[in-house]
């Protein structure tokens, strides 16, 4: 049987995508990092545009979208998104080719198949135009993910309970945010429940949520500023053993690269 396989192209401020698919083909959740860069990735997995049957894209802001024109309208790869965020991606001036023949309309709570991968959009907080999240399901597997949002609210809860592997954001910790190089206004910005969630969010998450069932953790959109990877998984991890949560048989937990591609993961 052809498995499940995920991996992170780039993870961050600096540009989000992720690989969702199987040995021959897939989808991408956002496409922010460049469209040469996307293409080389790829071909190292051995695949290339045509194998990409969509992009998912979860809000407008420029690290998750500024490679969709190129990857939509000239590789003719469907683009699929509310659409509230299609008209947020073309008032984007970061994304010069503008989308039209490659605009997928999608509803959030109805599902669109796209192969044997069944994909879903639920809400969450962010102050975008609007702001989704994803659960993929392929055949008996459920992979979710979740960034860019200010606090997980039940919908977003509830799919990321009922999956296999989830890809949650780990944006900031409280004390390197607080004393770092960010004024003020940005600050608040980030900690508002429309900003990002914290490392501490995520755990707590994490502890008061956990099931056997979830096999990764990937911990996404780390910032570069304001998180390391060490003190991301460091303050998890502790929140679980504190909290009495043995999860070190059964879960792995993974802070993503922000620059570089990870590893690819090939599920059971």
């Amino acid at each position: 049987m052809d498995r499940l396989r995920f991996r992170s192209l780039g993870s961050g401020s600096s540009g989000n995508c992720y690989f969702i698919g199987n040995s021959s083909y897939g989808i991408l959740i956002d496409a922010g990092i460049g469209v040469r860069s996307t293409r080389r990735f790829l071909r190292s997995m051995g695949l290339d545009f045509p194998n990409i049957w969509g992009v998912f894209v979860t809000h407008d802001h420029a690290d998750h979208i500024q490679a969709v024109g190129s990857i939509g309208e000239r590789h003719h790869v469907p683009i699929y998104t509310t659409l509230e965020i299609h008209k947020g991606i073309n008032r984007n001036y970061r994304v010069t080719q503008k989308l039209s023949t490659s605009q997928k309309f999608l509803e959030i709570g109805v599902e669109i198949i796209v192969g044997d991968f069944t994909v879903k959009a639920f809400p969450v907080s962010h102050d975008a135009s609007e702001s989704i999240g994803y659960s993929v399901k392929y055949r008996d597997k459920t992979l979710t993910i979740a960034t860019d949002l200010g606090f997980i609210g039940e919908e977003a809860a509830e799919h990321l309970i009922d999956s296999d592997y989830i890809i949650l954001e780990a944006n900031y910790d409280e004390y390197m945010l607080e004393n770092g190089p960010y004024p003020l206004y940005l600050q608040e910005r980030i900690k508002a429940p429309t900003g990002h969630l914290c490392n501490m969010q995520t755990a707590e998450f994490l502890a008061e949520n956990y099931t056997n069932r979830w096999k990764y953790v990937f911990l996404c959109h780390l910032s570069k500023e304001n998180n390391m990877p060490e003190l991301a998984y460091a303050t998890i991890v502790e929140h679980l053993k504190t909290q009495e949560i043995s999860f070190e048989d059964n879960t792995e937990i993974i802070p993503l690269e922000r620059m570089k591609p990870s590893k690819m993961y090939v599920f059971d």
